[in-house]
This record gives C-alpha cells, structure tokens and sequence, in this order.
C-alpha cells in the first residue's frame, strides 16, 4: 500500500484501492449507516479544514505535544518491560500509525532497537484482517506481537481484538496506546483525557491514506482490507510535521506513570446514555480523539465539554469545528473525559 510515509517507519499490510471506491458526503453515509450499512462498505469525502481550523491545530501541535511525546516514552518503557526488546509492533490503520512510527523511533533513539512495524486493518463488528495476520504470523512468532492505537474511548476495539484473538492461539489480545481515559488498560502512556494532535485531521496527518474498506466486490478473500491514497493533497500533507513535532519533545528518563483513575470510563458513557435518552451507545464517542472524529465525519447532535475544561486551549480545536457545523455545546460534568460527542439519531430528524 502506497503512502507518504518513509519504508522505514511502517509497512502497510492493505490493499491499494485508489480509484475504485467513490467517496461519499457525511449526511449520505450517515443515513445509510443508520439504516443497517456498515460504515466499513464506504469511504468519507475528506475534511479540508478552513484555515482557522488550520490555525488552531498549528496551536494544538505547539502546546501539545511534549505531553503527547511524554506520553508516547512512557508507553514506549511499559512496552520493553512487558514484551522485551524482540516485540513487532502492529498499528492500528490509521489513528495508531502515527503513533507506531514515534514508538518505533523512541524505541531506536533510547534502547538502540530497530524494531518492525506493520499497519493492518481492525473494523469494529467484522474484525481483524484475517489475511493480514496469516502475513504476521508466516514471519514472527505470535508473542511477539503487540498491537497500537492512539487512544481508548469507550474500549470498542479492543473488545473486538480479545474476541478475534482467541483464534491466535499466542498472540495477546493487549492493546498499548498514548491514551486510556476508559481506564480499561495500563499499557497506557497516560489515563488522562489527553489532546493528541494527530486526532485533529484525517489523512494528511496519516500518511495520506484514508480509513480502511471491506466490501466482497472489491476486497477478494485473499485480499488485504483496503484503503486509498490521496495522493492529490501531497502538497497538504503534514504527517511527518507532527512526527518531528513530538520527536523534538522526546525526554529519555524513567517514566513514572503512577497517576490513578477511579471507575470505568464505559460506566459514565451509561450515564450519559440514560441521561440524554440515547438507546445505542455506538452514538457516543467520549474523549478528545473520539469527539474530534465525530465532528469531522459523522453527523453529530451535540457536544459536551466538561465545566473545567470551558475555553481550555486543548479543546479549541473541538469548539472550532463545532462552531464551523453548527453543533451546539453543552457544559456537562465528566469524569473520566474532558468532552464527548454524540452522533444524531436521523431517523428523529
């Protein structure tokens, strides 16, 4: 699979279906979506974002991201301690690719390690690519894969990896990620609510690939998953501006993670879904990451910020994209996230 990013740093186990797949507004997949389609069968029209938006992610990435490199070598130390220096990382397309390639280079800056590093697909109801871990399996041995994501929201993919890995006999169902305000994993660089910057855009900060496809009449049984590359917005694309943003903020200390959070963060997603009426918790994505994706490609009904976080600079990003589409922001009382968004149910419209 074709992408900006250098060989070095990741090979993507996708298939390359540029030009075969039509991508679609966000309120015609939304209703399709909602009428029973899988979001896997179609691909999103990319947000260009406006040049405030723009503005304010140039901000985020400044003030931003040595708490994301803190983050991301506090991951990086858990993940030697737990795995050992022979681990393979394997990303999650697209959201944990970035952040596989600052492990990798974390890795090889403190630790001297060369570790590999491969993308593969994991939709949530169809499940891992099946093809793509016979390729893994045929050249490392099952323990030594680890599998890496950006953040944890509600803890959906990671459900979906402990039910697929129980056909891989050795290969641990674990996911380390930069974020887990769920509080459902310690292989975590930190529990809080954290801005990632990459979360902010879509693919010109992931290598120019969009979010990966499954559909039997493009993707044969003997495919990878798919995803296409845009390479027509080469000239916007920053991936490895955010790369060298966090590298810059690499520190190479012991980490000491020992902050603690109470409760689940899944139980307050509960919460929230009987108190605002909603019966299918798949329209609530909580957490910085989650409600940003929500707002560059969903349809949503509303936000919630948390009362502490009103006009915080690390959710600027958020209320400039809600002001852009109109959706209204409601100050909310969270625990475990610092905002939360909430798909509109169409059907009601």
């Amino acid at each position: 699979m074709r992408s900006s990013y250098q060989a070095g740093d990741v090979t993507l186990l996708l298939k390359d279906i540029t030009g075969l797949v039509e991508p679609q507004p966000t309120e015609e997949r939304e209703k399709l979506i909602q009428s029973g389609k899988h979001y896997c069968e179609m691909l999103p029209i990319e947000y260009v974002p406006t040049e405030k938006y723009m503005q304010v992610y140039k901000e985020a990435l400044h003030k931003y991201s040595s708490v994301t490199a803190e983050a991301v070598g506090c991951l990086s130390d858990k993940i030697i301690g737990q795995k050992g220096k022979d681990v393979v990382l394997v990303s999650l397309a697209r959201a944990g690719i970035p952040i596989g390639i600052l492990v990798k280079r974390y890795m090889k800056l403190k630790y001297k390690i060369n570790v590999p590093h491969y993308s593969i697909s994991i939709i949530r109801g169809k499940g891992i690519d099946s093809r793509a871990m016979e390729y893994l399996l045929e050249r490392h041995q099952p323990e030594q894969l680890l599998f890496v994501d950006g953040w944890i929201g509600k803890g959906a993919i990671l459900n979906e990896l402990k039910k697929d890995m129980e056909g891989y006999e050795g290969v641990s169902s674990d996911i380390a990620v930069v974020s887990d305000p769920a509080n459902i994993t310690e292989l975590c660089g930190t529990h809080e609510d954290i801005l990632i910057p990459s979360s902010c855009l879509n693919c010109t900060v992931s290598g120019l690939i969009s979010r990966t496809f499954l559909r039997s009449d493009i993707i044969g049984p003997d495919d990878f998953h798919g995803a296409v590359y845009y390479g027509e917005l080469k000239d916007a694309d920053l991936s490895y501006e955010f790369i060298h943003a966090i590298e810059e903020h690499f520190s190479f200390k012991n980490h000491d993670n020992a902050q603690t959070v109470k409760g689940l963060g899944i139980d307050e997603v509960r919460e929230i879904a009987k108190r605002f009426d909603i019966v299918d918790i798949n329209f609530i994505k909580p957490g910085i990451g989650e409600t940003t994706r929500v707002l560059l490609r969903r349809v949503p009904w509303k936000v919630l910020i948390d009362h502490k976080y009103k006009g915080h600079p690390e959710l600027s990003h958020i209320v400039r994209l809600a002001e852009e589409k109109n959706v209204p922001i409601e100050y909310y009382p969270l625990r475990h996230y610092k905002c939360c968004g909430i798909i509109k149910k169409l059907a009601d419209t």
